[in-house]
């Protein structure tokens, strides 16, 4: 009877070994986000006075995508979109708001943190992973184990520094006396390193997202003595540079907090925001190098794979504006860099990526099973070899219907109303000349309008820079209708 009792016994512990066995195998996942972070990256090459030696050094040893694109330039849909998987044109966020889990509709969607929770891992997170409070609410979310530090400014000045044509409280840069210990940013990082020298639970998903260089672009007089005033190089710009493009593309930012480029040279502030922004870079790729000096001091490095990535970029003056909001690349355009077990060290992709192609990705670097519904594709073949070519595009959506479509060498933008532009990215870098139009660029423009996806209106409670193009041709901003004729707000 007790031999009866025994054999049974022993295969349940056998299955419990083998279960931690399991677990122990499979890579931890160290995810590290940069808001608002456009290719101004050294190992980019956005920027030629950029320095950020500890993204650089991660890029060393992994492979960085030279061509990769967010599928929304805007916070909240694009994070929408790769912790999902989905399309902005598939899911309907293309706003601020709402949370997908607040639509009926999406709020099943299995998310990559959840994915990896139902496959024994133990998801952390800190900082700005979602947009805003979602999926951290105590309560309300079910998307981490363990919540840390949430992101934000951490520190302000008595009163804002740059008074801008629309006095919104983030909408601001510039430096001034505080400590880099008392920005949020630090106090993320700082959480990140708490943990990474715990015994933690293997396997990990510790995601980190970094708040700068977000506005408001506050930094300490450390990094903005990297750039000084009196050799910093603007980045390119030509003052004609809107002409050539339709009018529908000023109804993507028809009225925004942050200002256009005609401010910052009337007032003097062109250089000040530059500076600000390459600094606060160079504080956050600081913030990048503590935490992976804990993953290294850990002992857990070899068995971690780390994923570094951007939900859009940025303008600072190029095509007449500042902030996302567009098609072009530096908007587009964002650093993925991925690093540690199964990814070759100095690889250097130029073929496009996709930010929702972490998701699939990641499923596949850890061998597991990828849910239903994916709409990216792995990049284990790039991972392999930086070289293997690719047969999709990337592609970006802005509010319904307007498509920006980049493959190796062109990028080609659709309007709702039917409007294009056409770019050779290889002999025009800046998008400067649009092609769409020249006869000989026909069978170009035709190969990329296959790619265009099938878009859904906005889905309920969509609010925060929503876009409307109606039937009549009627275009709607944030609610109130937009005349043919209206000069564009802060230009004309």
């Amino acid at each position: 009877m007790k031999s009866a009792l025994i054999i049974p016994s022993l295969l349940v512990c056998l299955a419990a070994l083998c279960s931690a066995t399991a677990a122990s195998e499979k890579p931890n996942i160290l995810f590290i986000a940069i808001d608002d972070q456009n290719d101004w990256i050294g190992c980019l090459n956005g920027h030629p006075q950029i320095q950020t030696p500890n993204i650089d050094a991660l890029a060393e040893r992994g492979t960085v995508f030279l061509n990769a694109h967010c599928q929304s330039p805007l916070c909240n849909s694009s994070r929408t979109s790769l912790m999902t998987g989905r399309r902005p044109s598939s899911t309907g966020v293309y706003g601020l708001a709402p949370w997908f889990r607040d639509v009926d509709e999406l709020k099943d969607i299995v998310s990559l943190p959840q994915h990896l929770r139902n496959n024994g891992y133990k998801a952390l997170t800190t900082g700005k992973i979602y947009h805003g409070s979602y999926g951290r609410r105590p309560n309300k979310d079910d998307e981490f184990d363990v919540i840390g530090p949430p992101p934000g400014v951490g520190v302000w000045p008595k009163k804002k520094l740059v008074q801008t044509p629309t006095p919104h409280k983030l909408v601001d840069w510039g430096v001034f006396p505080h400590k880099d210990e008392d920005k949020g940013d630090w106090k993320v990082a700082s959480w990140a390193v708490d943990q990474l020298g715990k015994q933690l639970d293997e396997p990990f998903f510790l995601s980190v997202g970094f708040f700068l260089p977000h506005v408001p672009c506050y930094a300490t007089q450390k990094w903005f003595d990297l750039y000084p005033e009196d050799t910093l190089q603007l980045p390119p710009f030509q003052a004609n540079d809107r002409d050539d493009t339709p009018r529908f593309s000023w109804y993507m930012h028809w009225k925004l907090p942050e200002p256009r480029h005609k401010f910052l040279v009337e007032a003097n502030q062109w250089k000040n925001i530059v500076r600000s922004y390459l600094a606060c870079t160079s504080f956050v790729d600081s913030q990048v190098g503590r935490v992976l000096q804990a993953l290294e001091k850990s002992g857990k490095a070899d068995n971690t794979i780390v994923v570094l990535w951007s939900d859009h970029g940025w303008h600072l003056g190029e095509k007449l504006i500042t902030g996302k909001n567009t098609l072009w690349d530096r908007s587009t355009r964002v650093p993925l860099i991925f690093a540690g077990p199964g990814v070759a060290a100095g690889g250097r992709c130029e073929q496009p990526a996709e930010l929702l192609d972490m998701y699939p990705t990641l499923s596949e670097l850890c061998s597991l099973k990828a849910p239903n519904g994916l709409e990216g594709h792995s990049l284990m073949p790039q991972l392999k070899d930086a070289t293997a070519e690719r047969e999709w595009p990337a592609i970006t959506t802005h509010n319904h219907d307007n498509h920006g479509i980049r493959t190796k060498d062109w990028r080609y933008i659709r309007y709702a109303d039917g409007s294009e532009e056409l770019y050779d990215m290889k002999n025009d870098p800046n998008e400067w000349k649009n092609l769409a139009s020249v006869t000989e660029h026909k069978a170009v423009v035709e190969q990329h309008r296959k790619w265009i996806p099938q878009s859904r209106q906005p889905v309920a409670g969509s609010r925060h820079r929503i876009l409307l193009y109606r039937a009549d041709g009627t275009v709607n901003w944030e609610g109130e209708d937009v005349a043919a004729d209206d000069p564009i707000p802060e230009l004309d």
